[in-house]
């Protein structure tokens, strides 16, 4: 197996958590290194690999593979040099600020040959990957409604700058956004028509942390939801459907297992609590039937597996550029939305 060579453009925490774990236990990448512009963290972890002082530097190395997990007002220009270095790049949602940059990334990979994949880790989450076997397996009947939410309870603002100025990239819409619109793009493919509402509601905020996101499909309605102001959080997905309804709390168990510095494995990785499940209420042969459902192992490790067979074998990315233009068209409709107050045609 031909290991493909791997560098990150940081080694915060999206790069010690999300990225290094796995790409160091995959045995098909070989982590090279990172960019790290001062703190010096990455070699604490991985004593053999390179601290690189430049991007320059980076893309001049013996390197396949670049994650640009940078900051989101960043993502054009780190992914443009790194395709036009002719190296293979995972970006970091938000895929860019703007559906025209997205765009141009999409063409530029395609022009050249080359994989771009855009990191959308929360389809392997274990919540999600229930409610996506929920709604495949038809047992709702003809959906009427979908919620999903990514709610916290967390009024201080953050200690990063570049989340709490006010640049093209900061806000809740372009952080936890992403996420939602992109499991409901992954189950239920592109909208009518998008009506949003964006608000500030910190003390001193100067950047969007609410927002309530209506997506028009022609027969049901899908509404997203994220927010710093809810301590005691509803299921984070409700689907109903005309035989039945699912409720399921969010309990994926990846990123706070990360945190903690535990090591991804094939084995029990990503398995939730049972207090966790999701409730299934609906009619199956004409009987009602009510029960827990056993919640699937999330693991971002398919992520990854996906990302290699892309580029060993010339298969599609797990997820592609033109699902990142998707979501970058409904976060751009929803910002117009807000401002105008009404609903948006795509």
């Amino acid at each position: 197996m031909q290991k493909i060579k791997t560098a990150l453009l940081s080694y915060g925490m999206s790069g010690k958590v999300f990225h290094a774990p796995f790409i160091n236990f995959h045995p098909g990448f070989e982590l090279v290194g990172a960019w790290e512009r001062t703190k010096k963290l990455i070699r604490e972890d991985y004593p053999t690999v390179k601290s690189y002082f430049a991007l320059e530097a980076l893309l001049e190395d013996d390197v396949d593979l670049v994650i640009v997990n940078t900051p989101v007002e960043t993502h054009y220009e780190y992914a443009k040099k790194v395709l036009l270095a002719g190296k293979h790049a995972i970006v970091e949602k938000a895929f860019t600020t703007t559906v025209a940059q997205a765009q141009e990334l999409a063409a530029l990979a395609k022009e050249k040959g080359l994989k771009l994949a855009v990191f959308q880790n929360r389809r392997w989450d274990s919540d999600f990957k229930t409610v996506q076997k929920i709604i495949l397996d038809e047992v709702l009947g003809e959906i009427v409604e979908a919620e999903f939410h990514f709610d916290r309870y967390n009024p201080l603002l953050s200690p990063k700058q570049h989340k709490e100025s006010a640049n093209s990239g900061a806000g809740i819409l372009k952080d936890l956004g992403p996420h939602l619109i992109d499991q409901a793009l992954c189950l239920f493919g592109l909208p009518k028509a998008v009506f949003a509402d964006i608000r500030i509601t910190r003390e001193h905020s100067l950047v969007d942390d609410c927002i309530d996101i209506l997506l028009y499909y022609p027969d049901f309605r899908v509404r997203l939801k994220a927010g710093f102001f809810v301590r005691e959080a509803i299921p984070s997905y409700v689907i109903h459907g005309k035989k039945g309804s699912f409720l399921k709390p969010r309990g994926d168990v990846q990123e706070d297992d990360l945190k903690l510095g535990k090591k991804p494995n094939l084995d029990t990785w990503g398995t939730e609590s049972k207090s966790k499940e999701g409730i299934l209420h609906t009619q199956i042969n004409n009987d009602v039937f009510i029960a827990n459902v056993e919640t699937l192992q999330g693991n971002y490790y398919d992520f990854f597996e996906g990302v290699y067979q892309s580029i060993s074998n010339d298969t599609q990315e797990p997820v592609t550029a033109q699902d990142g233009v998707r979501v970058m068209q409904i976060i751009e409709a929803a910002i117009q939305s807000s401002a105008q107050k009404k609903a948006i045609d795509l």
